[in-house]
């Protein structure tokens, strides 16, 4: 028993030397990586890690020890020396950049505004610029009037003696004037005589109204006053003239009598020239 005692101290020293030589060893043979000079291609070489052992069950026996057994240590490898040439620029790995933003394009076309299938409206023609227009005379029934006859008969001058003009012509006093109307089958004639002024006013018989005045011509009777050669046809003072109303004044009144008021001329009578 006694001899049982002492050897129980002495296999528990030697189980717990035993126990930390295997923790030691166990301790070489963790993985390790070793860094690798860089490659050609710019990357490092990775070291596969070295698989540890399986851990040993430790049967532990009172009775029969062995002694541990070391794990060899995994020579490592020489490093690799640098290369002679830098690495090219191009397999230097740069950061990638960035491509340009650009705005979202509109998968829709523009929307254009819808053709109108009508023709384009043109503004309205003006209308035609007109005269302006006055409100129609009313109409008033032509009258029945007795008919007057006015006009000048002048003496030519020496000077313009057979011209067709009255320049530096001179009143005639005393000449005769005469109307005819051919309205009936016979002719009829009716005379007046020039005042101071060589003015006449010829009244025409009641027989001749404005009805038929178109059928009648004044024209000059040939003179024999002193100054006098004979009738010019001046304005139709030999051929007959036509008659026509005066505008300014087309009604005269004569005794109580209303006279359509007509008027001929001016008539001329060439002078006898002593020189």
């Amino acid at each position: 028993m006694a001899k049982t005692h002492l050897l129980l101290p002495l296999q528990l020293s030697l189980l717990l030397v035993t126990c930390f030589t295997v923790f030691a060893a166990e301790d070489e043979n963790r993985v390790s990586f070793v860094a690798m000079p860089p490659s050609h291609h710019g990357g490092f070489h990775s070291v596969s890690p070295a698989m540890a052992p399986s851990p040993h069950h430790h049967h532990h026996h009172h009775h029969n020890s062995h002694p541990p057994t070391s794990t060899p240590t995994p020579t490592p490898k020489p490093a690799t020396p640098p290369p002679a040439h830098p690495p090219s620029h191009h397999h230097h790995a740069h950061p990638p950049s960035k491509a340009p933003v650009h705005p979202p394009k509109s998968s829709h076309p523009p929307a254009h505004p819808p053709k109108s299938s009508h023709p384009p409206a043109h503004p309205p023609a003006l209308p035609p610029h007109l005269p302006p227009t006055y409100p129609p005379k009313p109409h008033i029934p032509f009258q029945r009037k007795f008919v007057a006859v006015q006009g000048v008969v002048f003496l030519k001058s020496c000077k313009y003696a057979y011209n067709d003009t009255l320049s530096e012509a001179t009143p005639l006093a005393g000449a005769i004037v005469k109307l005819q109307c051919n309205n009936t089958a016979k002719p009829l004639t009716y005379q007046a005589q020039t005042d101071k002024n060589g003015y006449f006013l010829l009244l025409a018989p009641k027989t001749v109204t404005n009805y038929a005045i178109h059928k009648c011509k004044a024209s000059l009777v040939p003179s024999k006053l002193p100054l006098v050669k004979k009738p010019t046809d001046l304005h139709g003072g030999v051929s007959g003239a036509i008659l026509r109303v005066d505008k300014k004044k087309p009604l005269i009144i004569v005794n109580k009598v209303d006279y359509a008021l007509f008027t001929t001329g001016p008539f001329a009578f060439e002078p006898k020239c002593y020189h």
